[in-house]
């Protein structure tokens, strides 16, 4: 079932800091600027690399590919790699895909819980207008036990 929804709440709550709101809106920005010089239909490593150069370009610190340990009971049981890790707050998977679906969105959110993160940002660079494939997770861990 496709995703259309512009924000997904795990549990309701308050949004996440300040800081991380403020790297949103400056990555979301990055992304834009991306969509408008590449367009869409290209494959997402291509916009994997626009997005790493634009980050860089605008001074936004950010680890690509950043390892996420996945722990079951206390226990180590694999890693997973978010595309993009920035100031170390928010997490931003990048696609480019016809629609997203909601395995895109729980993506996002294991990367959430396994980081202890609040926002992530799911991108889908596959759309007319970037605004359209911008989506917004926020994580409540403390209501989410």
């Amino acid at each position: 079932m496709p995703v259309d929804f512009f924000e997904y709440r795990v549990n309701r709550g308050e949004l996440a800091d300040e800081k991380s709101e403020a790297l949103a809106h400056q990555v979301s920005g990055a992304a834009i600027e991306v969509h408008k010089r590449l367009h869409a239909g290209l494959p997402e490593g291509v916009y994997q690399k626009a997005m790493e150069h634009e980050l860089t370009l605008r001074g936004i610190p950010f680890i690509a590919q950043a390892a996420v340990p996945i722990h079951y009971k206390g226990v180590a049981v694999g890693m997973g790699y978010v595309d993009l890790l920035v100031d170390s707050l928010l997490v931003v998977e990048l696609k480019s895909v016809e629609r997203l679906a909601d395995a895109h969105r729980d993506q996002v959110v294991a990367y959430l819980v396994a980081l202890q993160k609040r926002l992530g940002l799911l991108i889908n660079f596959n759309v007319n207008l970037l605004e359209s494939g911008l989506k917004r997770v926020v994580y409540d861990p403390i209501f989410s036990s």
